[in-house]
């Protein structure tokens, strides 16, 4: 672990050479990959260099032990320091456990209703509220790119893009099977109703990152059918991509023009194209799937929210809250670090085995 600290500390010192010099900024690009490569290896240098100060510190520390006016304090230096390194060693496990590479993407997630009718929509509906609130409070964007509403206001389906800074690190464990269990109200007899809802959260990303053979796409224009106003009725503005050799269907119709919705739609297909390959990839490596809190897969349940009783549970960490009514408003930090904790622990158990 040392061995490879010091190297990526001598490549911090190179990266921050390169930035001190003003010539590297006559190229724009490369002195913002530079500046991104630095904010993502500050949190590794500071605890790092932490870790070295404390291990200067017990030896400095020690060798004051016998001194009768700075024993004591050196006694004190010396717990404090001995007490941190743990903690220390543990972050810099962390630190250095392969990084998704997707993780400080955009997301665009895909919410469909599945069982249940209306119900099932109108609890679609509902998912897409507290992603939005999440949303909202860590300052991202939200983008509706295509929707389809029910007469009583639920949502068929809905695709949106939440455009923030490591959006999809936070959000990727929430592909899955969302189970809801409530008196639905349109039921007088006050039964409970089980439905389900699908989740889909993809990494943005851009039409050049996959390999896409324009003769493969097949572009349809529509008039959008969500709100607009006069513009919608009288425009073709809406597009769909059919992608000729898997079939795959996109669409995007919440944008003013042609040329935005095609743009965004190409998003979406490279997106949709890129996972696909990644599932089937990561299904080939069964060992890999296992070892990761949840697999992503779409038929996977993850996730039960039970309003009668108050309840939310995540069946991949056991983890069970009686605050669903915050949850609903977008309050997800404490169920997404539980994720992201189980996925780092399960990281280090195969990192030492």
């Amino acid at each position: 672990m040392l061995d490879k600290l010091k190297l990526i500390e001598q490549r911090y010192q190179e990266v921050e050479a390169r930035l001190s010099d003003g010539a590297t900024y006559a190229d724009p690009a490369l002195a913002a990959r530079l500046n991104q490569e630095q904010k993502e290896l500050s949190p590794l240098m500071e605890t790092y260099r932490a870790w070295l100060q404390a291990q200067r510190t017990l030896e400095e520390s020690q060798n004051l032990f016998s001194d009768p006016e700075l024993g004591e304090l050196a006694r004190e230096e010396f717990s404090a320091a001995k007490a941190a390194l743990p903690e220390l060693e543990n972050q810099l496990k962390l630190l250095l456990l392969p990084k998704d590479p997707d993780d400080g993407k955009n997301v665009i997630v895909e919410i469909r209703a599945g069982v249940g009718g209306e119900e099932a929509a109108l609890f679609a509906h509902s998912l897409f509220r507290m992603y939005a609130m999440y949303a909202e409070a860590r300052h991202w964007r939200v983008e509706v790119d295509a929707q389809s509403e029910t007469e009583l206001g639920g949502l068929k389906e809905i695709c949106f893009t939440i455009n923030g800074e490591n959006a999809y690190s936070r959000l990727k464990f929430e592909s899955g099977v969302h189970r809801v269990q409530r008196v639905p109200e349109t039921e007088s007899g006050g039964r409970i109703h089980t439905s389900t809802v699908t989740v889909a959260v993809l990494p943005e990303m851009e039409a050049v990152d996959v390999k896409i053979d324009p003769a493969d796409v097949e572009m349809q224009v529509f008039r959008s059918s969500g709100a607009g106003g006069q513009h919608i009725n009288k425009t073709s503005s809406a597009v769909r991509l059919i992608h000729k050799p898997t079939g795959m269907v996109v669409e995007c119709q919440q944008e003013r023009s042609q040329f935005q919705n095609r743009e965004k739609a190409m998003r979406l297909l490279a997106s949709r194209l890129y996972e696909e390959e990644r599932e089937r990839v990561e299904g080939e490596h069964s060992a890999q799937r296992r070892s990761q809190v949840g697999s992503g897969m779409r038929n996977e349940r993850i996730r039960t929210y039970n309003f009668p009783q108050g309840r939310l549970t995540d069946h991949r960490v056991n983890l069970t809250l009686y605050k669903l009514d915050g949850v609903m408003d977008g309050e997800l930090d404490e169920i997404i670090d539980a994720l992201v904790t189980a996925d780092q622990a399960a990281k280090l158990e195969k990192e030492t085995q």
